[in-house]
Formats: structure tokens, C-alpha cells, sequence
């Protein structure tokens, strides 16, 4: 009950994201493969950000 109104941090923002992109490039992967791997490399740089937080 106290996190209810608590504010996502800048990382916990970033890990959504990502885990979002990672999820996205998954379902691409059976239909295009050139655009899951744009996905995918997004994912990583994103990944690379939050490793620096």
C-alpha cells in the first residue's frame, strides 16, 4: 500500500522499455527478420544506458 503512489525510477523506466523492445523483436522474429533485428539492436543500446545508471 505505501508503493502505491510511488514514482518509477529513470532506471525502472529504461528495464519496461527494454523488456518491451526484447518482446517486440521475439514476435517480429517469426514474421521479419530485418525489423526484429532493428528492434533488437535498440534493445541493446538501451540495455548499454542502463548498465551505465
Amino acid at each position: 500500500m505505501f508503493g502505491l503512489f510511488k514514482k518509477k525510477s529513470e532506471k525502472e523506466k529504461l528495464e519496461d522499455r527494454y523488456d518491451a523492445l526484447i518482446k517486440k523483436s521475439y514476435e517480429l522474429s517469426h514474421t521479419n527478420r530485418a525489423e526484429s533485428d532493428k528492434v533488437a539492436a535498440e534493445a541493446a543500446a538501451l540495455l548499454k544506458k542502463i548498465e551505465e545508471l
